[in-house]
């Protein structure tokens, strides 16, 4: 690269990408010293992963490329010992894993401790999972130093092999390791299912992303962990829960993690920005003392920029106040538009328990349409037994040139309040070098990495063969696109499926309905357990992330 086209792809990534100031956490390692205010690494190769079943498969195989004095570090929200990777029934999560540090792995993981089974969390599970490592040799903590109420919602994998840097890699994304994420493109579901509302039918189609990460960035991902291991603060502020885990054997105490190796060579062109969200809790993250909400301040930083196209996936589109970040985008940019996919109903059901989660959704909803009106569509996908699917996914394309994928959803929870990690893509390389003249009318070009993986998404969704997407490279035409096949679609379903079913799996989302007494005890439930606000009373009057 010539020195004037590196300078020209520096400047480009600082204007999309936070610089360390503008994380707003000083007390973060993540961010590179002997670059003042470089909050990113350069020199990456990104795969995106779509579906768990492909994670799955890479993931296996990443594992069982391991060997003596190689390390294995993992962080998860749940964890199931018996999912299956690839479905032979012997290569399970905890099998696998178990495998690994037996043969001299360093295998070192650290699990949400999560609520009480019996309000429908995993603590079980993840407990399991950690006393199957213990006893083959590794470390599993079960990590509870969240906010009141909160959770560790991060999901990654590091995989490092020391004297084998070239297959050092990351997994980073919203796939935990557990019951219901291994499905396909076809969306039959998991054959391990995790219950959820029973509309998704016993094994719920299930629509997820991870992105496979090489190069420098897989150091940034291992300092993600080594903070979150390194933190001094006891595990958990329950006498209770910390006796449990010396009964249950799971209290091997704090073992130093061995000295982080340098990064990886360069391998790729993508610049990668790991953002993150730590709620502000009492006492502080060592990490971060008053927290961290870079995700919610990458956003505001692109969206601020984005003239194009917004493609969004998404299981919780329920905030109205972060959702007006999105609206604000649309009313400052009149040619912007704006697609989101989401689940067709919530993962829960029941007059309690559904009611909160609606509350939110209408919100998000009836403010992006009032703002955006024509410019913006909102899309539920089924199979094609006509299930739905339940889009656990969390990625957003601007303008097909930034892109993001992660565990953090568009709520309050994920921007303030629990332990989320995002990876944000830029490709400094162009489609169209011309498009780079300085009398182009398009300062910022759309880049290959964000327009094929939107590309690629939106291929399955509208049931057409990968590259078969010359209609769906200009937002105007991609937005029409969605639209039609949507309506064609729901046409079938309303004139009771007669005739052949057209072809694609979009359906129109519709505004979930609240009765009349749900509108006045929904809301203060929705606000203080299902959506909590992790700011301070300051910076919510200044609706300020």
């Amino acid at each position: 690269m010539a020195p004037s086209d590196s300078l020209r792809a520096d400047r480009f990534v600082a204007d999309w990408f936070l610089s360390a100031g503008e994380r707003g956490n000083p007390d973060t390692r993540l961010d590179d010293p002997g670059t003042p205010n470089q909050a990113w690494t350069m020199g990456n190769l990104v795969r995106p992963l779509v579906h768990g079943s492909t994670y799955y498969r890479e993931l296996a195989a990443a594992i069982g490329r391991t060997r003596k004095g190689d390390l294995l570090f993992f962080v998860d929200w749940r964890g199931d010992p018996d999912q299956q990777l690839t479905g032979e029934p012997e290569l399970t999560i905890s099998r696998i894993l178990e495998r690994a540090a037996e043969r001299g792995v360093l295998v070192r993981g650290l699990i949400w401790r999560s609520h009480l089974d019996k309000l429908k969390f995993s603590s079980a599970e993840n407990r399991h999972l950690g006393q199957d490592i213990d006893a083959s040799g590794g470390i599993c903590l079960l990590d509870m130093r969240v906010r009141p109420g909160g959770s560790h919602h991060q999901k990654f994998v590091v995989i490092r092999y020391p004297g084998r840097s070239e297959l050092d890699v990351a997994f980073v994304g919203g796939i935990d390791l557990c019951h219901s994420r291994r499905d396909d493109r076809d969306h039959a579901g998991d054959r391990q299912p995790q219950p959820i509302a029973a509309v998704y039918g016993p094994t719920p189609p299930w629509h997820d992303v991870q992105l496979e990460i090489r190069g420098p960035a897989v150091a940034a991902v291992e300092t993600v962990f080594r903070e979150r291991w390194d933190d001094p603060q006891p595990l958990s502020r329950s006498p209770i829960r910390l006796l449990a885990d010396k009964l249950h054997g799971l209290d091997p105490g704090r073992r130093k993690l061995p000295a982080q190796l340098p990064p990886p060579a360069k391998t790729g062109s993508h610049a990668v920005q790991l953002l993150r969200t730590y709620g502000r809790r009492r006492p502080g993250y060592d990490f971060a003392r008053n927290g961290e909400r870079s995700i919610a301040r990458g956003y505001a930083k692109v969206l601020s920029r984005a003239r194009r196209l917004i493609y969004l996936e998404e299981q919780y589109l329920w905030s109205a106040e972060v959702a007006r970040s999105f609206a604000d985008a649309l009313r400052r940019s009149p040619d912007l538009l704006m697609i989101a996919v989401l689940p067709h109903f919530s993962d829960a059901e029941g007059t309690v328990a559904a009611p909160p989660q609606h509350v939110g959704r209408l919100r998000a909803l009836q403010l992006l349409t009032a703002v955006g009106g024509g410019r913006f569509a909102a899309y539920g996908l089924e199979n094609h037994a006509g299930t739905p699917v339940y889009v656990h996914a969390k990625v957003c394309v601007i303008d097909d040139i930034w892109a993001s994928v992660g565990s953090d959803n568009v709520n309050r929870r994920s921007w303030t309040n629990d332990s989320e990690l995002s990876a944000a893509v830029l490709d400094p390389a162009v489609l169209d070098p011309a498009a780079l003249d300085p009398a182009a009318l398009d300062p910022d070009p759309p880049r290959s990495y964000a327009r094929e993986l939107r590309l690629q998404l939106a291929c399955e969704h509208l049931d057409r063969n990968l590259g078969d997407d010359a209609d769906l490279i200009e937002p105007g035409d991609a937005f029409a696109a969605f639209a039609t096949t949507a309506r064609n679609l729901q046409s079938w379903h309303d004139h009771g499926f007669s005739g052949p079913r057209p072809p694609g799996r979009l359906r129109p989302a519709v505004a979930p309905v609240l009765t009349a007494s749900a509108r006045w005890w929904a809301p203060p439930l929705y606000r203080a357990v299902f959506d909590p606000d992790g700011r301070t009373r300051a910076e919510r009057r200044a609706r300020r992330f």
